[in-house]
């Protein structure tokens, strides 16, 4: 093959790859089911920025639930897919997109245990998500739950389910369970850092605007993490109207047992209290309807050094732009004269 055949090749090959995408991108997802569930469950969609402590907070969230009693799922969101990490002692759970690829390709089916896995009464599972740059994260997303549907989701008797979405992406997938009111409220997981509480604010934006397009999920409250007492995320929450359901405090004790994925929030442990307190606020906080703040609004919340709030806007001209004299051109437009 010469090689004007193979870059024609390779061209076909991408612009057909490219068009699947598109294709890909393009699908609606399937209509919610409208029957009614098996049993009465709290579906709760978690949202915070990258990094921020979402899957920490989860999984010490979910295991105070399940040794209280409660039947909890745990479904993470993230294409990272690291909210079941902690939970399993740093295991890796098969995802529910790489295993219906697999099983696809071997002609068979998924079955649920294939997909979720159970620690200490509580039951979790990875949606997953594409390698970067073949495919669309959110995509993963609508088609993850409409796998779940399938093995029976609506069927499924649960008291509570966690969903843990990346709230710094602002793909339609991830917002799926606030456009289509696949859940009953959401929870913002944030710390005193700008970037975190812009994310916050972004997903509080969200929640706003589906409800004025009549939905109904509503944002049970802030739960601060990492909090080193300054403020800033107490000060968010009054301002736009919701409860801190909780503020874990920057400890290293905390950070230590994290990061060897040791659970800190057991029955009888030191933190015990704290989960417990924060497990309690989730099933009792309403959803509310918030009043996202203006950029210069969340700006305020900060001291203006922490932020740089006293920088100004300072135009740039053409000369600037060219790095050297510039020479003004006469304009071609016609003005006329008043008559």
């Amino acid at each position: 093959m010469s090689t004007s055949q193979a870059t024609a090749t390779a061209m076909r090959a991408e612009q057909a790859r490219l068009q699947a995408l598109r294709a890909e991108a393009a699908l609606e997802p399937d209509p919610v089911s409208t029957e009614a569930p098996a049993k009465q469950t709290q579906v709760i969609a978690i949202y915070g920025k990258g990094g921020i402590g979402k899957s920490f907070t989860l999984a010490n969230l979910s295991y105070m639930m399940a040794q209280q009693g409660k039947r909890v799922l745990l479904i993470g969101c993230d294409p990272k897919s690291d909210t079941t990490s902690l939970l399993f002692g740093g295991r890796a759970c098969p995802t529910i997109i790489e295993t219906s690829a697999r099983k696809k390709q071997a002609g068979e089916p998924v079955l649920i245990g294939d997909v979720c896995f159970k620690r200490d009464g509580v039951f979790a599972m990875e949606l997953g998500g594409p390698e970067v740059g073949r495919g669309c994260g959110g995509r993963g997303i609508i088609h993850g739950f409409e796998l779940l549907e399938k093995l029976g989701f609506h069927d499924w008797g649960f008291d509570y389910v966690l969903l843990d979405f990346l709230g710094d992406v602002v793909c339609g997938g991830f917002g799926l369970p606030i456009a289509r009111d696949m859940c009953q409220k959401v929870i913002v997981v944030g710390s005193n850092d700008l970037q975190s509480l812009y994310v916050a604010n972004n997903v509080c934006s969200a929640v706003e605007y589906f409800r004025k397009l009549g939905g109904n999920v509503g944002v049970a409250g802030l739960v601060i993490n990492k909090d080193d007492g300054t403020g800033e995320a107490q000060a968010f929450a009054q301002a736009v109207g919701i409860p801190v359901l909780s503020a874990i405090p920057a400890n290293e004790d905390i950070r230590r047992k994290s990061a060897n994925y040791d659970i800190v929030g057991r029955p009888g442990s030191a933190w015990a209290p704290l989960f417990e307190n924060l497990a309690a606020n989730v099933a009792d906080a309403p959803p509310l309807r918030p009043s996202p703040l203006s950029q210069d609004a969340l700006l305020g919340l900060f001291k203006s050094e922490a932020v740089g709030r006293n920088v100004k806007l300072d135009p740039a001209s053409q000369e600037d732009m060219r790095g050297a004299g510039a020479v003004e051109k006469q304009s071609l437009e016609i003005v006329y004269d008043e008559a």
